[in-house]
């Protein structure tokens, strides 16, 4: 098993709210993987979980450590870090 992680700065104008945090944790389900989202030095939670991605007030600008595992942690890293620099709010 390998762990991957990856620091991401955050594009969408309005930060994580509801649908860009909807379509990130639907793409972390969609991925197979275990996958965790932190905030700066904060608590890494599970990036699956709407509520929990939510919860970490991610502002527009703001970086993230994502970090999975399995065997396709780098191209799941690839593709969630694309759509997290990605500007959902246009």
């Amino acid at each position: 098993m390998s762990e991957a992680s990856r620091t991401v700065r955050i594009g969408s104008s309005n930060g994580l709210h509801a649908r860009p945090a909807k379509l990130f944790a639907q793409a972390v389900k969609g991925s197979g993987a275990n996958v965790t989202i932190a905030k700066g030095a904060g608590a890494p939670v599970n990036a699956a979980s709407i509520l929990g991605v939510i919860a970490l007030g991610v502002e527009y600008g703001d970086y993230v450590t994502l970090t999975a595992d399995g065997e396709t942690a780098e191209q799941t890293l690839d593709t969630l870090a694309e759509l997290l620099a990605t500007d959902h709010d246009e």
